[in-house]
């Protein structure tokens, strides 16, 4: 991989190159300011991960594999189901409980784009073990330059 997180400097680079090749669970690619790219490789039978954030809109694209979204208003109320393959996009609303699993035989490999910046600069998580026990560790928090929302409601994880 040639992408490296120069915080909130001007950035350019191929991203979907960058998305196919990456072969971490999250590469945090690009971090401003207001908003951060994010690379994600999602193994075969696994998925991005039940969560939803309560001030971040997002943005996902699939740019390999095959996977199927799910989302609703609680993590057990997920009424929206859609089939989504390379080329695919995905729009989470700020507070919406929301999944991507790979149900292929290959990676899936997504891009996302958070609004606010959600995880620390140029952090790489080989797994989501690896994922999960830096946000534990306090690890993974967002640059104190970031712009980050007034009221404090945290993630959750299914």
């Amino acid at each position: 991989m040639s992408v490296v997180d120069n915080g909130p400097n001007p950035n350019a680079f191929d991203i979907e190159t960058e998305t196919v090749e990456n072969t971490n669970y999250r590469t945090v690619a690009w971090t401003g300011k207001y908003l951060q790219v994010t690379l994600m490789s999602i193994p075969v039978g696994e998925s991005i991960g039940l969560e939803a954030h309560p001030e971040t809109d997002q943005f996902l694209r699939l740019d390999k594999g095959t996977g199927k979204c799910v989302m609703g208003p609680a993590e057990d109320d997920l009424n929206f189901e859609q089939e989504v393959s390379d080329g695919w996009s995905v729009q989470v609303p700020a507070g919406t409980w929301h999944d991507i699993v790979n149900t292929g035989d290959e990676p899936m490999q997504v891009y996302a784009v958070y609004a606010p910046t959600h995880h620390a600069v140029g952090v790489v998580q080989a797994t989501a073990d690896d994922a999960e026990a830096d946000e534990e560790a306090g690890r993974d928090e967002p640059p104190t330059w970031s712009v980050q929302p007034g009221s404090g409601a945290s993630d959750q994880h299914a």
